[in-house]
């Protein structure tokens, strides 16, 4: 088995149906994520690489409104573009110079016209693998999966076999993950995943992860990575205590409380401090973020996960 197929769950098609449904449900709300405009993209792109997202929104719509097509910009005295840049601190000024050149290669050599495949866009000045396949995806949905800082993390954290190798082959696995011909969501899902529920520290339950069924590090509690070098406090929190009920269940499929209790605290007692209504408690949030199921309808309260 390879490195890949060992990294990537078996049961991929549930993995890939969780992410789009969480970010289709809710996602943050980028002007360019409403757009499918190669031009508008670019720009996004490029001035996203050394600015908070946030910030990048002002900008974005200030410089599409100075330069609304990328003829428009082509045309621009290039000082002017690169005093843009520096008025809005959008970082080193070669970005601004790249792009305005960027914008004259499209109508000079491409009649006006962005290219599709990620390698004819890496053509572009100031385009590399990276921004081409993004812009390939973004507007086209016709790249490859991103894979940035926050994807790696994220793919690291949730698979456990990607620590077994000194090169864990990421881009592979992300590949192996995004479901054909869907780039432009599964791109922006991953990433809004690793942008609001698993940055540095993570916030896999408010942010209502839809990985954690799958997720090592929410079932261990080693929240470690290629960016995150120190694992953040955990062991006896809550967090790691859903994360064993998940586990538990994953393992089981369903178990009784009193016999579940055990698995999740070694110390448990039905009637103790942390016994039976502690445990209905961490199940009954982990029902209501959909993913387990407490059927109380026997002699016994059972939790199974949810399907």
């Amino acid at each position: 088995m390879t490195d890949v197929e060992a990294a990537v769950p078996g049961d991929v098609a549930a993995v890939r149906a969780a992410l789009i449904e969480w970010y289709e449900e809710d996602h943050r709300e980028f002007p360019w994520r409403r757009t499918d405009d190669p031009y508008e993209i670019l720009v996004s792109e490029v001035m996203s690489q050394q600015t908070q997202l946030g910030r990048v929104v002002d900008a974005w719509a200030a410089f599409l409104e100075r330069w609304p097509t990328v003829g428009d910009l082509a045309a621009a005295d290039r000082a002017d573009v690169v005093g843009f840049w520096s008025d809005h601190s959008l970082g080193y000024n070669n970005r601004a110079k790249y792009l305005h050149e960027a914008a004259r290669q499209v109508i000079e050599e491409y009649g006006g016209e962005f290219p599709r495949e990620p390698d004819e866009l890496s053509e572009l000045m100031g385009v590399g693998p990276y921004t081409a396949n993004a812009l390939a995806s973004f507007a086209f949905d016709n790249g490859n999966a991103v894979v940035d800082t926050n994807v790696k993390r994220v793919l690291y954290r949730a698979f456990a076999e990607i620590r077994n190798t000194d090169d864990p082959p990421y881009e592979e696995i992300a590949n192996a993950l995004m479901p054909d011909g869907r780039s432009r969501v599964w791109n922006n899902a991953i990433m809004e995943l690793g942008g609001v529920a698993c940055e540095k520290t993570p916030e896999c339950d408010e942010a209502e992860c839809p990985w954690r069924e799958w997720c090592h590090a929410y079932q261990t509690g080693d929240f470690t990575a290629p960016d995150v070098p120190t694992q953040p406090a955990f062991e006896g929190s809550r967090r790691q205590m859903r994360g064993r009920v998940v586990s538990a269940l994953k393992e089981y499929d369903e178990l009784p409380l009193d016999d579940l209790g055990p698995r999740v605290r070694v110390d448990y007692a039905p009637d103790g401090e942390d016994g039976r209504e502690w445990l209905r408690g961490l199940v009954a949030d982990l029902a209501d973020d959909g993913l387990v199921e407490v059927d109380e309808t026997g002699p016994e309260t059972v939790v199974r996960l949810r399907r």
